[in-house]
């Protein structure tokens, strides 16, 4: 089976709570992702995403800290590649390394200061999602209250990324946030961990119409395995997670869709997708019912031929 791409995971967060955590050996107890559990679960690819929690002071400083963990920490890991460009994620798809890719979930802690952004684009930022549930200076997020969309500062940010090659995640957005990316936005984006609202009823969740929007604009959808965006049952199972995986095929997407696990953003996990050592066991699932091929293309392919098209060259 192909080498697998998590779209997010909230590693970064763990380690600036705790600075005892490490990526690899034994200070590592405590993290769902480790290196050793994406050799388990055959990860080829890992975002990382940088979060600040609420407690935290909104401030660049903040934010460069969590940049700072994934260079000493994660990148210092054996074997583990940073992937800034297409020529990176080639070489990755095609050497024993595993790859590592720098988010940013929530631009609050910019501060609209521009010279960060471009300092941590220096420094591997490829992906960024505008917010985190709530409003901040750029946008509204998808559990704001009043559902307002891009501010002018907003509209700016997702021009700067275009320039610099960063691609916009809209996963937390506002509805109408969202459709203002698909308005301005020169470049595809994507969903890094959001599911079929369809199928459960969370503002976290993508309609069908934007599930639509994000296939017309070449983006990819990563589904997540937060339990609660997955069911309203209080235990979610695999059986869950495909139920999600044929929905967005239903609309199209079978070449669209991949995964982003939320793991360390969660405290609750789908039975058997505890961590991505558990991502054969879901594997397993799918080829019980869609060819090898589409599988490929869901654990990987999909978000690497998307990846490799629209990182810098």
């Amino acid at each position: 089976m192909t080498g697998i791409a998590d779209l997010h995971c909230d590693v970064l967060f763990k380690m600036l709570k705790a600075p005892g955590l490490a990526f690899d050996g034994p200070e590592s107890a405590g993290l769902d992702v480790t290196l050793n559990r994406l050799k388990e679960g055959n990860v080829r690819l890992q975002v990382f995403a940088i979060y600040l929690p609420e407690d935290e002071r909104m401030e660049p400083e903040t934010v460069l800290r969590e940049a700072e963990l994934f260079w000493t920490k994660v990148l210092t890991a054996p074997g583990m590649r940073i992937v800034r460009s297409a020529g990176d994620l080639q070489a990755v798809r095609e050497g024993a390394c595993r790859g590592a890719l720098m988010s940013l979930e929530g631009v609050d802690g910019l501060r609209e200061q521009w010279w960060c952004l471009r300092l941590l684009h220096l420094l591997g930022l490829r992906l960024l999602g505008p917010t985190w549930n709530r409003a901040n200076w750029a946008c509204d997020g998808a559990l704001e209250p009043r559902g307002g969309g891009l501010t002018g500062a907003g509209r700016r940010l997702v021009k700067e990324c275009g320039e610099m090659g960063i691609l916009i995640d809209v996963s937390h957005l506002s509805e109408k946030g969202f459709w203002d990316v698909a308005d301005c936005s020169s470049r595809p984006f994507f969903a890094s961990h959001s599911n079929a609202r369809a199928l459960r009823d969370h503002p976290r969740n993508l309609t069908d119409a934007q599930i639509q929007a994000i296939i017309q604009a070449g983006g990819i959808i990563g589904l997540t395995f937060v339990p609660w965006f997955l069911t309203e049952r209080d235990s979610a199972s695999i059986d869950d997670v495909l139920r999600h995986v044929e929905h967005v095929c239903s609309l199209g997407g079978e070449r669209h869709l991949a995964f982003g696990s939320d793991f360390d953003g969660i405290d609750r996990y789908v039975q058997g997708l505890a961590h991505p050592g558990q991502y054969p066991a879901l594997a397993e699932a799918l080829l019980r019912r869609y060819p090898e091929r589409t599988v490929r293309g869901m654990l990987g392919e999909n978000a690497f031929r998307f990846l490799h098209k629209y990182l810098p060259q």
